[in-house]
């Protein structure tokens, strides 16, 4: 049995309690399973002791702590949504750096076309009720799409099954984070949490597997 299968047998446990403390409680099981789900994830990635390469690994160990503290960030009492937002901003920029390290500057333009207008579409949606988070809202939209795409790059380089697996978080990545604002700005629905979090952990997970696979 592997360290990279306990801690994912680990990582589903703590997630599956943490979506327990958010419909059902108490309250505290979110404040210890959400920061801690997203640490056994961090776990996989430093595990690791022959990924792609090493700044590979590390630029992905850099996202996963940015993540981290969003999540921290999002969890804390108050409204903490603009501090979350720039540490997930920074954590996507890491990605996206890793992707460009092992697979290079990806150019081709049809699928980054493809992702802007999906991000016009999605912001079109919550324009009316953005407000003064226009600006950062398409920044993040911006960056987010140019993680996946980059993310994509990566498939049919050499890299093989991390380039999949990378490719796979990325797009349940910006998944995810759509669920998100559109529940918070524009069609709030019961489940939201439960879809969007279970998107990310598991877009979290796929990323750092992709340095387990290399």
């Amino acid at each position: 049995m592997t360290i990279t299968f306990i801690l994912s047998m680990l990582t589903l446990a703590s997630a599956i309690l943490y979506q327990w403390g958010n419909y059902r409680g108490p309250k505290a099981l979110v404040y210890v399973f959400k920061p801690l789900t997203t640490a056994l994830i961090l776990l996989i990635a430093l595990s690791v002791p022959d990924p792609p390469s090493q700044l590979y690994k590390w630029l992905i160990v850099a996202g996963l702590l940015l993540s981290l503290t969003g999540d921290v960030f999002l969890m804390l009492p108050g409204d903490k949504f603009i501090a979350g937002w720039g540490a997930f901003l920074l954590a996507h920029l890491a990605y996206i750096a890793a992707f460009i390290s092992d697979g290079g500057l990806y150019r081709a333009p049809w699928l980054l076309l493809l992702g802007l207008a999906y991000g016009v579409v999605l912001l079109r949606i919550l324009w009316p009720t953005l407000g003064r988070l226009r600006l950062p809202a398409a920044l993040y939209m911006l960056v987010i799409i140019v993680m996946a795409w980059q993310a994509a790059g990566r498939i049919g380089q050499g890299s093989g099954a991390s380039a999949w697996l990378a490719f796979a978080g990325a797009v349940l990545f910006v998944a995810s984070d759509s669920i998100l604002v559109v529940n918070r700005f524009a069609r709030p629905f019961q489940s939201a949490r439960l879809v969007y979090m279970s998107a990310y952990y598991t877009a979290q997970w796929l990323i750092a597997l992709s340095v387990v696979a290399g």
